[in-house]
């Protein structure tokens, strides 16, 4: 039988400022999908009018200003369609508390019977997650983008949907990287005809080529390259 589907949604926000007890708002949402370890094209992204002023020091953060945002649908608008997307979930957040915390304060705000955002989806925090497996290290977005070797040249300013993206990458990167070869439908479903011919013994023998020691030289300064961003290479160990 083909295996069931994991969905995940790689969820960010922006916002009016730090603090939604203060006052503060959600401005964007971004989302993209995740199904069984691969991306799919499927995303949700909006921009809100928050019925009040943005902080200037959120401006300089996401470069989202008050006249961008002042024609934007209201989060009542678009809270069907948002909580539509994210049902059922596993909804991957960099720093869960923050997004979470904004939008529990939306739905609260627009309506006490929707209850919170985990009702209607699991929350795995990235942060926590990088924090377990790179302890004492830095585990900022920017920074796993940095370990990880994921280029995030193109990103002046936080977007939701692009850091959504990103933390995509991370993620999939960060827990094990590339799925499973039988990951897509097609290799599930054929998997249980699957047969193994086993080569004849007098088949020919593999060629062994070499090194040379340009590459030696060049293997090494990858490796340093690896200790120098990571803190700890284990090729680099001794015995």
């Amino acid at each position: 039988m083909p295996r069931p589907k994991k969905r995940q949604v790689v969820l960010d926000t922006e916002t009016t400022g730090l603090n939604p007890q203060e006052g503060h708002r959600v401005i964007e949402i971004g989302c993209v999908e995740i199904i069984n370890r691969r991306p799919t094209r499927n995303h949700f992204h909006v921009y809100i009018n928050p019925e009040r002023t943005i902080d200037a020091g959120a401006i300089e953060v996401h470069g989202i200003t008050n006249e961008f945002i002042a024609d934007k649908p209201l989060f009542k608008d678009i809270v069907a369609d948002f909580l539509a997307f994210v049902r059922d979930a596993e909804v991957i957040i960099h720093n869960a508390p923050f997004d979470v915390g904004f939008l529990n304060h939306e739905l609260r705000l627009h309506d006490q019977a929707l209850g919170n955002i985990e009702s209607y989806c699991s929350i795995f925090d990235s942060l926590v997650y990088a924090r377990k497996k790179h302890p004492g290290q830095r585990n900022s977005l920017d920074a796993l983008c940095k370990r990880y070797g994921i280029d995030n040249s193109h990103r002046d300013l936080h977007g939701a949907l692009l850091d959504a993206e990103i933390l995509a990458d991370v993620y999939l990167l960060m827990t094990g990287g590339q799925g499973s070869l039988l990951d897509d439908e097609a290799s599930i479903e054929s998997a249980g005809a699957v047969t193994i011919q086993r080569l004849p013994d007098d088949r020919p023998r593999l060629k062994i080529i070499g090194v040379t020691e340009d590459e030696l030289v060049a293997h090494e300064q990858r490796l340093l390259a690896v200790q120098k961003a990571s803190g700890d290479c284990i090729w680099l160990r001794e015995a």
